[in-house]
């Protein structure tokens, strides 16, 4: 139930069928989040020919509600956002493989060649990894079998279709209290669990849910549970001893953190054990001519304008790379 930015592409910007088998690209981008579209900017106005692979254009930021702190929008919600930076790259001549991944990437004599689940094959002579993050589940029995059916990951997607119902949000970050308040704000009644002692998100946030919502720390969630068709409770325990409680509720939005989308890189360059992309002060990542920009490296705080600045500096070491200027190898 994911939103959908609702635009076509100019014909001479989309990459035609069969059109890559004669071309070996500059720079090929993977993914279409702020950090891949900020690196596809730079890098066409550089005048290097520029493939972007990605599944959409937006990433994240189209399962964000209001944004209130990237500079030039008092305020923005993220599909309206999404909307502007994929505006601003069709400008610029660069071809766009739209809903295709990356499924292996080999450098074959220092050319990159990328294989993608349309079973596409992208030559390119140097790679901007900005693939970023999806969310991170339970693991939980009821999980599978009632996603979308009551499990969501994307209170804004899915929220209005439990407005004025009981639901539960796993979670006790940032991310967990913002889809709190957008749930109040369509007259729900919230609980939030928190597997941890004490809450993660930012103070401002948590006024804004004082004695609104019901907070449920140091408890783990065990089970989602339904009739078959739809989630109808959440079982519940503390912690440090198993005291079932079951929350009965129509459905549950889980926020406890996102997963990077690097598993078909593995191998191409080093990650930490999270998964994330090393990377040096320069975007640079432990293969030569591979630069790494965005939620899915290492970089610390994950936010929409610092994966913008980190595309900008990945798309500008790039550049150095296949210029031979120093600072760029």
């Amino acid at each position: 139930m994911g939103l959908k930015l609702d635009f076509k592409l100019p014909l001479e910007t989309g990459l035609k069928k069969g059109e890559e088998k004669n071309l070996i690209f500059d720079v090929a981008i993977l993914g279409g989040g702020p950090a891949g579209m900020t690196a596809a900017v730079y890098t066409a106005r550089k005048q290097l020919s520029t493939v972007l692979i990605s599944p959409d254009l937006g990433g994240q930021v189209l399962e964000t509600s209001g944004i209130e702190n990237y500079l030039g929008y008092q305020y923005v919600t993220g599909p309206e956002l999404a909307l502007k930076f994929s505006e601003q790259i069709q400008q610029f001549p660069l071809k766009l493989a739209q809903g295709e991944r990356i499924d292996q990437v080999r450098k074959i004599d220092d050319i990159f060649n990328l294989k993608t689940d349309a079973n596409r094959e992208i030559k390119s002579r140097s790679l901007i990894i900005a693939t970023g993050k999806r969310s991170r589940k339970l693991g939980v029995p009821g999980e599978e079998e009632y996603r979308g059916r009551g499990v969501s990951y994307c209170a804004i997607c899915d929220g209005p279709f439990f407005k004025g119902q009981p639901i539960a949000i796993a979670g006790g970050g940032n991310s967990a209290i913002t889809a709190a308040i957008d749930m109040l704000q369509m007259g729900s009644a919230v609980t939030v669990v928190n597997d941890s002692q004490g809450w993660q998100a930012d103070e401002i946030l948590m006024q804004q849910v004082k004695d609104k919502v019901q907070l449920i720390d140091s408890h783990t969630i065990k089970e989602i549970s339904g009739d078959g068709r739809q989630v109808t409770g959440v079982k519940i325990a503390p912690v440090k001893n198993s005291e079932d409680k079951i929350l009965e509720v129509a459905g549950i939005f889980i926020e406890i953190g996102l997963t990077p989308n690097t598993e078909n890189l593995k191998g191409v360059v080093a990650m930490n054990k999270y998964g994330e992309i090393e990377t040096d002060c320069f975007s640079r990542t432990s293969q030569t001519g591979v630069f790494a920009a965005g939620d899915c490296t290492t970089v610390p705080e994950k936010q929409i304008i610092i994966a913008a600045g980190e595309g900008a500096k990945a798309a500008l070491a790039a550049y150095r790379y296949l210029k031979n200027i120093p600072g760029g190898d």
